[in-house]
């Protein structure tokens, strides 16, 4: 089920809990939020606003909201119903905006990436920056992603490096706590995190595309967000901003498995417990390389976007 935009999509999420509520931004500025059922597929909403990419949106929890950040040098806040612009906050550094995530726990928090190489917590109520809440990375922050509890925050920068941040719930505070050098000059463009990958690996987990044609594994290995190279997996990415999840039900059922996109067109997805052919599964559908790939809550869908603006939503097979 082929869905076309015209501009590349870095990214597509279902929202949460939902099965049939898809959500893609676009080079063109524009967020379409997208009804899949009935087919065709409706867009509910275009956001409208950006006068400039998207580079990164997040739904909150109960998916009436949704922040996005932009190279215009903003973030906005979005009613996702109404495709209502609540809110429009400038970049404190007045710098391109790259990534956004809510605080899991607190979803009047987001932490947002930029251009200058800083990372904000900003209340998206007030549309201030959180006192304490912001630090400096070595590169322009591309990607971010918290554990579950919402106490250790990860972010990439495009210089190779991930650090892990204790963050304060009360405070919504920053401590640096870890740096890690995946690949010297190598961009970040994605981070996962699981607390557990499969009913046979229960150790807290860390998912990285780092544009050096390996998809990586990280075991977290202590509260302080310390990471270990668990195994890598072939896939292709030198250049796009390729991005890569857990897939928790199918792991609990089959294995553990992780779903990435690729420069060479495909999805795959592996078997991280297996030693060798770890390959499970390819799709191939796209015409450009792939970059964006989400899981709808039961996992009966998969949405994957490319660098041409194309989203293919897979239905799985029923055994």
């Amino acid at each position: 089920m082929p869905l076309s935009v015209l501009f590349l999509v870095p990214k597509v999420q279902f929202a949460n809990d939902d099965r049939h509520l898809l959500a893609c931004c676009s080079l063109d500025g524009t967020i379409s939020v997208c009804q899949l059922v009935p087919t065709p597929p409706a867009v509910l909403q275009t956001l409208r606003g950006h006068t400039a990419p998207v580079s990164d949106f997040a739904w909150s929890l109960s998916n009436d909201i949704i922040v996005s950040t932009s190279l215009d040098g903003s973030m906005r806040i979005w009613n996702a119903h109404q495709g209502r612009c609540i809110r429009h906050i400038p970049d404190p550094d007045a710098a391109q905006m790259l990534c956004c995530i809510f605080q899991p726990i607190n979803n009047n928090l987001t932490v947002v990436g930029n251009g200058k190489h800083n990372l904000h917590v900003m209340n998206i109520s007030t549309g201030k920056k959180v006192k304490g809440g912001s630090s400096k990375l070595t590169g322009r922050v591309l990607s971010l992603s918290f554990d579950s509890a919402g106490r250790i925050l990860w972010a990439g920068d495009d210089r190779g490096s991930i650090y892990s941040f204790l963050f304060d719930m009360a405070t919504g505070k920053l401590t640096k706590a870890k740096r890690l050098v995946v690949s010297e000059g190598s961009a970040i463009t994605s981070i996962s995190a699981r607390s557990w990958i499969s009913r046979e690996a229960r150790d807290p987990s860390l998912l990285v595309n780092a544009c050096i044609n390996k998809l990586l594994l990280y075991r977290v290995v202590d509260n302080e967000g310390t990471l270990q190279l668990k195994r890598t997996f072939p896939i292709q990415q030198t250049a796009h901003p390729v991005r890569s999840i857990f897939c928790p039900l199918m792991s609990f059922r089959q294995g553990a498995c992780v779903v990435t996109g690729s420069e060479d067109l495909c999805v795959y997805f592996f078997d991280v417990e297996r030693a060798t052919k770890a390959i499970v599964n390819k799709l191939q559908g796209h015409s450009a390389a792939v970059l964006g790939v989400s899981f709808n809550c039961d996992e009966s869908l998969l949405a994957s976007s490319d660098a041409k603006g194309m989203v293919i939503i897979w239905k799985r097979e029923q055994k």
